[in-house]
């Protein structure tokens, strides 16, 4: 297959695989105690794709390490500056701002904690395509283990975004259908950043550490601190593995150079 439709079919099938296995988890209570379990492995998903593939490969394209180290770090307080301002905004866990509201039993946003959550995640899925792109520019492997991260950390945000939505007085089919129409928002970044970073090749190593500032700051800062409400032993010692399971797999997909 050829790049783009590499980066077609990746945003496609990623947007459609994570919005309804989210809607599995977020209309099934059955399905909901898995969700601490999928957090996890996006948490080991992201960080070793991030570690183990993109940010070796941006280094090995750039002559200036400590201009790409320091892109990370940009990257890292420009995504907490946009979550602050409500633009990248993620929900992964039962004790979230979004569910201590429902647990209220109480709606004050007459619909509008659905329309801005819809805005900030097409925001997010557009940029999504965009990091895809790039990764597949750069290699057809890396894009494959990058959007693997990406999917498994969509999974849980769009739990999240199904509860805003339902809250606010979406029927579960509107849902979904909303969620979808975002979620393909990842196509269009993806195409443009096919035939926009072709020109600019310079730009690529710029944008993979963008892309692993974002999956550390979504690993560390927002999924991390959910699995710490569950403390006792044998909840840690299950998130470690998954953990590890979700690096294991981006390892594995290193070594067998999977695509």
């Amino acid at each position: 297959m050829s790049i783009l439709v590499w980066i077609i079919v990746t945003c496609i099938a990623g947007g459609t695989l994570s919005v309804t296995c989210a809607a599995l988890f977020a209309l099934n209570n059955r399905s909901q105690r898995y969700l601490g379990s999928m957090v996890s492995y996006a948490i080991g998903a992201l960080l070793g794709a991030v570690f183990l593939n993109i940010l070796p490969e941006a280094i090995s394209l750039t002559k200036d390490v400590a201009l790409l180290s320091g892109t990370v770090l940009f990257g890292i307080l420009l995504f907490f500056i946009l979550e602050k301002l409500v633009l990248w905004r993620h929900c992964h866990h039962e004790h979230c701002e979004a569910h201590l509201v429902m647990d209220a039993g109480h709606d004050h946003n007459d619909g509008r904690s659905g329309t801005m959550i819809m805005v900030g995640d097409t925001f997010h899925n557009f940029v999504d395509g965009i990091i895809i792109a790039a990764a597949f520019l750069t290699d057809v492997h890396l894009g494959l283990v990058t959007a693997l991260a990406i999917i498994a950390h969509e999974i849980p945000q769009e739990v999240g975004d199904f509860a805003i939505l339902l809250h606010s007085g979406y029927s579960k089919l509107r849902a979904l259908q909303l969620n979808l129409i975002s979620s393909f928002a990842s196509v269009a970044g993806g195409v443009l950043g096919y035939f926009t970073l072709q020109t600019m090749e310079s730009w690529i190593p710029s944008l993979l550490a963008l892309a692993a500032a974002s999956m550390i700051y979504v690993a560390v800062a927002d999924l991390i601190p959910g699995l710490h409400k569950r403390a006792q032993l044998g909840d840690t010692l299950q998130q470690v593995m998954l953990i590890a399971l979700g690096v294991g797999t981006v390892w594995l997909m290193s070594v067998l150079k999977v695509g």
